[in-house]
């Protein structure tokens, strides 16, 4: 059994997947480093350095042979994680030992490295949101012209249907793929630059020629998946790359928290409901309840993650000059948080998603309620072009409205304002009308078309984009 006498992390926990805590454990990292140092030693021999391809054996022999206690044992010596991890390297290919780090400062493996993870979290994230984006297509389609009372300021409006309320989550969604796709594309290896981003070791290395350091850059970069590098930096790369992946996983956030919202407000109303286990409890007091479990906890970690691209601003901005090391105890934390936070949203909503739930009656329902109420601009059309006073129909709508709606709180079964207009002589031209304008479907526009020309023109070519990572379901672990 765990101890429990030390504080656990929820997201490690309880909320993250197992792939995303795969990508920012120790041990990820820390192999990294040991492939970035392969990295350079390789190119540097391919360039002409005495380094003998004995050596680089050795290097690859031991690249996965970490001795966790010796790197302890190092760090609490000398205070330096770089350091007590290229010592423990070296003592396991001693003959290698002399050309180990070679030119290279401590952020050519941390910044190197953290940019390798920054990009598979990317394609974790951009793959679990498509994910989400197919799940809730998939609802969009089979709910395209259901009719269902739209709301403005949470007060009823004009009807849409519940496939087109569902395209405005998806839109969202859509404008963050396109962010974090961008952000994905546009990440740059820092590369080989030395301690200060001018090259001076490696250019000392290499004789003084350029070309040489220049192709390192290039070969290293390449080996580790990367087609660019930044062109210039000081000893680290730019720290506002940080505050533009955090702000593209806080818009993710933003979306799936109005979702949650949304979907919180349609259960009170009965319209929706999210999964729920067979066996799961909503209350210790209340064993009837079914509480928005999934969304209220999609709400929260949203919350969590819109506030973290602050911390990266600050970071950014308050590097001085060629950098300075306050921002490293803060990245190992802000990063890492941040994407599992991504990442807890993600399996949630996708969870929410799939196993999303319509209730046709109550929709049908509520809306039967009010359409009446909403039918009174088209009654009022009628009867003026029947030759009725505009302004005098209007006032006697706004009473015969004030009167149903006053009924209907003190218990009436059903809204009867259509009745009370069918009795007033004022109406007596549209009398026969009446009854047809209470076609849900009448009032929604071009909705399910809408849905249709989106679905196809935004939505299918994500999918084809994304196919073969398609099909997967949400992991709610508590």
């Amino acid at each position: 059994m765990k101890p429990r006498d030390a504080y656990e992390n929820p997201l490690v926990t309880r909320y993250a997947s197992p792939e995303m805590l795969r990508i920012f454990s120790p041990d990820r990292k820390f192999r990294g480093w040991r492939a970035l140092w392969i990295a350079l030693a390789r190119a540097e021999m391919e360039l002409g350095l005495p380094i003998t391809p004995a050596q680089i054996q050795a290097l690859e022999a031991a690249r996965d042979d970490i001795d966790y206690e010796a790197v302890d044992r190092h760090e609490r010596e000398i205070r330096h994680d770089v350091m007590a991890h290229l010592h423990a390297f070296a003592e396991r290919c001693p003959g290698a030992r002399p050309i180990l780090h070679l030119g290279a400062t401590s952020c050519y493996v941390t910044d190197n490295q953290d940019l390798l993870l920054l990009r598979d979290a990317l394609d974790l994230v951009l793959r679990t949101a498509a994910n989400v984006v197919e799940a809730l297509a998939e609802q969009a389609r089979r709910y395209r012209d259901l009719p269902t009372l739209g709301f403005t300021h949470f007060q009823p409006a004009q009807p849409t249907t519940v496939g087109k309320r569902i395209c405005l989550w998806i839109q969202d969604l859509l404008l963050d793929l396109e962010r974090l796709e961008f952000e994905r594309e546009h990440l740059r290896f820092r590369g080989v630059k030395g301690t200060t981003g001018t090259q001076a070791s490696f250019l000392d290395l290499f004789d003084g020629d350029p070309a040489r350091v220049e192709e390192l850059d290039r070969k290293v970069a390449a080996e580790m998946g990367f087609s660019r590098t930044w062109p210039v930096t000081g000893q680290t790369y730019p720290r506002k790359v940080d505050y533009q992946v955090l702000a593209a996983l806080s818009g993710l956030a933003q979306s799936a928290h109005k979702f949650a919202v949304d979907l919180r407000l349609l259960m009170h109303l009965g319209e929706m409901r999210e999964p729920v286990g067979d066996r799961q409890v909503g209350s210790s007091a209340m064993p009837y309840k079914r509480n928005p479990m999934r969304s209220e906890r999609l709400t929260s970690l949203a919350r969590y993650l819109i506030s973290l691209p602050a911390n990266a601003a600050h970071t950014a901005a308050e590097q001085w000059l060629e950098r300075t090391l306050d921002d490293s105890a803060n990245r190992r934390i802000t990063i890492p948080q941040a994407f599992l936070a991504a990442d807890a949203v993600l399996n949630l909503y996708l969870d929410v998603a799939r196993g999303l739930a319509v209730e046709e009656a109550v929709v049908a329902r509520n809306l039967a309620r009010e359409l009446p109420f909403l039918a009174t601009e088209r009654i009022l059309m009628l009867a003026a072009k029947a030759g009725g006073d505009r302004q005098e129909l209007h006032e006697r709508i706004r009473v015969h409205a004030g009167e149903a709606r006053r009924a209907l709180h003190e218990g009436a079964p059903e809204n009867d304002l259509l009745a009370r207009l069918a009795a007033d002589p004022a109406f007596a031209s549209v009398r026969e009308a009446l009854d047809g304008l209470l076609d849900p479907a009448a009032y929604t526009g071009r909705a399910p078309q809408q849905v249709d020309a989106f679905l196809e023109s935004h939505v299918d070519p994500v999918f084809r984009k994304y196919a073969e990572h398609l099909g997967r379901s949400g992991d709610v672990r508590v």
